[in-house]
């Protein structure tokens, strides 16, 4: 038993990917979430938000065992390795993967026991359950080890070494043994139902199995031999940078903000969303650290993917969008779940969708900056545009929006979303004058220094030195961390130094950093905000103070589990993770600040 009930600790898990589905793999070797064919699907293993109902899939030896484990070299394939008074035994967790899967998937999960010392007894137990736990498969037994599980529009064909039993006429149990050098297999493949019915395609040799794990584990080795960062902070940044590769979704080039939903950025509140979708600022995010390491070809699959998205439209355009490019993202309540350690309510969707944030303009243009610096200007559709983009910045940047942060109260003027509007006139100007583009750039010039002039006068309060998070206010925002990053203010500039050390002195909870302390529209009090505590140690490294950035960056690293993964929040009270996970906008900002330590090193 958990506390907290039967809910491991949210940094208990850890993450598998094939680039297309997700799932969460515990200590305990259970499979608690799992979402198939796509990211953003209802999961097939599903209780870590319903621990009674959601399904799961576990693999452990029946004795009381003590767990080690790592990802296979650099990749993204799971090893656990569970010691017992008889000996120990290996499981390797995966989604098999291959030269050409971004648009031909095996959609398969593959789960490998193999004998390691001594004699270990383990149990399988695999509970499908579709459609977020309203649907209890029908399970059917189609010959040695070959089952299938199938329930409204969801199917799974499962091959196993080794025979299972039906219990309660859904749920498929196993108990096998194995010495050293031994294997037993598990399979579970997503299909259509109507392609398993009556009979499921022939399934994979065990042989097969094996040449698709050492596939697989050879495709993430090669892709993270690409990274270009070297020093003592390398390792761990590919560890990063590998999470962000997981979470891209590989047929679009869409990267989600995180594997799961609903996971609670306050215990037993409302601060519960569904991260599983595609943000143009958490996107442009990523691609930005991962082109640091030398990534670009995800940089400009996710340019297109916007272009494709917003159909070449400002009018179009959203602050994101389903992995697939589907915009409608209605946000829907399930009451029906228990919700994880019973913070309800589970969302599906994100209401979000529907907001005017403005900062998402300047991160298109940046990104279009970026790719022309590596030598790939905008085409004549893209620049037509950009040209609408950069036009509806300089008639509407004088609007409030909802902010960085998507406050559901009423619109304000925010300081960061005002600074990314001059970022997408900055670009703007720069990219017309550079690729000898017609543009309106006389009165783009005119609009970024009218805007500089609010920034200036308003954004920035003389009395607290420091840049605050709404026009003409006090407070302060770690967004405003975010400024010199995209050149809005320098590093070294002293209003910059100023608004670092007011937010070191008002926004820190112990040695991590806060979004902000004003109010806003939801109950309940959030975590420490980690990807801010990275973009502080960046701030500070880039002001010449590696000893602070050092002493900051350790603090943030240390929230990491023991595979190097990042959620959103931390409760430095209680130190557990908080909101959902693995979470890329902290992994990526763990990449930047790495870079900035590495760049700053003496």
């Amino acid at each position: 038993m958990h506390a907290n009930g039967r809910y491991p600790p949210i940094r208990d898990y850890a993450f598998i990917s094939d680039c297309h589905a997700s799932a969460l793999v515990s200590r305990q070797g259970s499979i608690d979430w799992c979402c198939m064919p796509r990211f953003d699907s209802s999961p097939v293993f599903g209780r870590l938000l319903d621990w009674e109902r959601g399904g799961f899939c576990r693999i452990a030896p029946v004795e009381e065992f003590a767990t080690t484990r790592h990802y296979v070299d650099q990749s993204l394939v799971l090893s656990t390795m569970f010691e017992t008074d008889t000996g120990e035994v290996e499981l390797i967790d995966c989604f098999t993967t291959r030269r050409g899967g971004a648009q031909s998937p095996y959609r398969q999960l593959l789960r490998v026991v193999e004998g390691r010392r001594g004699r270990v007894t383990f149990r399988i137990h695999l509970a499908p359950r579709f459609d977020y736990a309203e649907v209890r498969p029908w399970v059917r037994h189609h010959g040695a080890g070959i089952y299938t599980a199938i329930g409204g529009n969801d199917a799974l064909a499962i091959r196993c070494d080794h025979e299972f039993e039906l219990v309660d006429a859904h749920d498929l149990v196993a108990e096998c043994s194995v010495r050293p050098g031994e294997r037993v297999r598990l399979a579970v493949h997503y299909l259509q139902p109507e392609t398993i019915d009556p009979e499921p395609p022939e399934p994979p040799s065990a042989e097969e199995l094996d040449a698709r794990l050492d596939a697989t584990i050879a495709w993430w080795k090669r892709w993270s031999r690409r990274a270009t960062l070297h020093g003592a902070y390398a390792p761990d940044a590919v560890r990063s940078a590998l999470v962000l590769k997981g979470l891209t979704h590989a047929p679009t080039g869409a990267v989600v903000a995180a594997a799961t939903t609903s996971l609670p950025e306050a215990l037993k509140g409302e601060r519960n969303w569904d991260y599983r979708y595609s943000w143009i600022r958490d996107s442009h995010f990523t691609v930005r650290s991962l082109a640091e390491l030398g990534y670009d070809a995800e940089a400009d699959g996710f340019r297109r993917f916007v272009e494709r998205s917003a159909a070449a439209s400002v009018e179009s355009l959203q602050i994101m969008y389903g992995v697939g490019g589907e915009r409608r993202i209605p946000e829907l309540l399930l009451d029906d779940l228990d919700g994880y350690r019973g913070s309800r309510p589970v969302r599906i969707g994100n209401a979000a969708s529907r907001q005017m944030q403005f900062d998402v303009f300047g991160d298109l243009l940046d990104l279009s900056a970026q790719w022309h610096d590596r030598g790939s200007s905008p085409d004549d559709d893209y620049w037509r545009f950009l040209v609408s983009v950069v036009n509806f910045v300089a008639d509407h940047w004088r609007q409030p929006d909802k902010g960085i942060w998507e406050m559901r109260g009423r619109p304000k003027h925010f300081v960061y979303s005002k600074a990314m509007c001059w970022v997408a006139l900055d670009r703007g100007v720069r990219l017309a004058k550079e690729c000898m583009r017609d543009a309106p750039v006389s009165r783009w010039e005119r609009e970024r220094k009218a805007l500089r002039r609010v920034l200036d006068d308003d954004g920035f309060n003389a009395r607290r030195n420091a840049f605050t998070q709404a026009l003409r206010g006090r407070a302060l925002d770690a967004s405003a961390l975010l400024l010199p990053a995209f050149g809005v203010v320098a590093y070294d500039d002293p209003r910059m130094i100023g608004t670092v050390d007011a937010i070191r002195e008002e926004l820190m909870d112990g040695p991590l950093v806060r979004r902000y302390r004003t109010k806003d529209s939801l109950s309940g009090h959030e975590g420490t905000f980690l990807p801010c505590t990275f973009w502080l140690a960046e701030c500070l490294a880039y002001q010449g103070r590696t000893a602070d950035a050092q002493e900051v960056f350790d603090a943030a690293l240390a929230t990491t589990n023991d595979v190097g993964l990042f959620a959103e929040e931390f409760d430095e009270q209680h130190q557990v993770a908080l909101g959902n996970f693995p979470q890329a906008l902290t992994h990526l900002s763990h990449i930047t600040a790495a870079v900035a330590l590495t760049r700053t090193a003496t």
